[in-house]
């Protein structure tokens, strides 16, 4: 019998062949049950050709077009999203005002026309080691149930993101307090506004913020994180700073309508915006150490390359950090466009 012919893409690397057979027809791939549990046309113990940890925006676009370059891979996402306060997302085109979760739902019954995709939801990648020439990783949901090898793995994991130490502020947080100017500041324009933060940046995200309103507040919350030069500034472009403690914040159904700070004084607002503080979790990852920046992101190329051979990063755990979902999932595409050049040797003008 003669062997089915193939393509120079699929003889050049077999780690990223990818069994394309499938009993069922493409209603069956498509339907959103087969999401999470998938029946796989190769054995559960060969080798995935990329591991992705996290299923965001950049997690999942990388997936499909890791999946589109017949490679086998599996997605292990805890589905703790840190936008999962935000009620509309905005800024990614053709879904402008779409829900988050929404978006996620989407991407993942795409990728259901994928057999050679699995996607694993709640549960969490516990550690990740070198093994060979490719990774061997620990997952499961309360505590490691299966152990997974992969030839590359894509961190895509986020970040978690600390609020400051205000009351309440949570009940409004997502609906008329918000962390990203270029995500919500639209719909607020020409309101009067709060900015919330204790972090030394907080007085250039005032200057950012303005662009939208004329009538803008900052409150430190008792941090010494402006100093006289900045007020000076902020309050030559008509911002204020207010340096008390925030004793309360007053508002029904998350709408905010003021700030009552501990030193007596109220201020009428109608939203704002928080700084939240920010923070990569890679407590799985001790055994590799990868480089991290000074802020604590990943440290990558513009490729997504990381320091560890064969690990890559896209989405808000690399630098420069936060970034509005759809750059985290062109960044997520890119990379996987970069895996797919570096595993058979061709450079990538990405």
């Amino acid at each position: 019998m003669t062997d089915e012919p193939r393509s120079l893409s699929e003889r050049s690397d077999p780690r990223f062949l990818s069994e394309r057979s499938d009993p069922r027809s493409l209603s069956e791939r498509s339907d959103p049950r087969f999401l999470s549990e998938r029946s796989e046309t190769k054995d559960a113990d060969e080798p995935y050709d990329v591991l992705i940890v996290g299923g965001g925006p950049a997690g999942l676009s990388a997936a499909l077009n890791l999946a589109r370059s017949l490679a086998r891979v599996l997605v292990v996402d805890a589905d703790r999203p840190r936008n999962a306060a935000t009620l509309i997302s905005h800024g990614f085109l053709t879904r402008d005002g779409i829900p988050p979760h929404e978006l996620r739902r989407l991407a993942r019954e795409e990728l259901a026309a994928y057999p050679q995709v699995t996607i694993r939801t709640r549960e969490r990648v516990f550690q990740i080691e070198a093994e060979g020439s490719g990774f061997v990783a620990e997952i499961g949901r309360r505590a490691p149930e299966a152990r997974v090898t992969a030839h590359r793995v894509l961190l895509a994991t986020g970040l978690r993101e600390t609020l400051p130490d205000v009351p309440n502020l949570r009940g409004f947080y997502g609906v008329s307090l918000f962390s990203c100017a270029a995500c919500d500041a639209w719909e607020l324009q020409g309101r009067a506004l709060a900015l919330i933060g204790e972090t030394p940046d907080l007085a250039a995200r005032a200057r950012l913020i303005a662009r939208w309103t004329r009538d803008l507040t900052v409150f430190t919350n008792g941090a010494d994180v402006v100093d006289a030069a900045e007020e000076a500034e902020l309050a030559a472009a008509g911002i204020g700073v207010e340096r008390s403690p925030i004793a309360e914040l007053h508002g029904e159904r998350g709408a905010l309508t003021g700030i009552r700070l501990a030193d007596g004084s109220a201020h009428a607002v109608e939203g704002g915006f928080v700084r939240p503080e920010w923070e990569t979790d890679l407590s799985f990852l001790p055994a590799l150490a990868p480089d991290l920046d000074a802020h604590g992101h990943l440290a990558a190329d513009r490729a997504g390359r990381t320091s560890v051979p064969g690990l890559y990063a896209a989405g808000d755990v690399a630098s420069p950090g936060p970034q509005q979902l759809i750059v985290a999932a062109g960044a997520g595409a890119r990379v996987a466009a970069v895996m797919i050049h570096d595993s058979i040797g061709v450079a990538t003008a990405h």
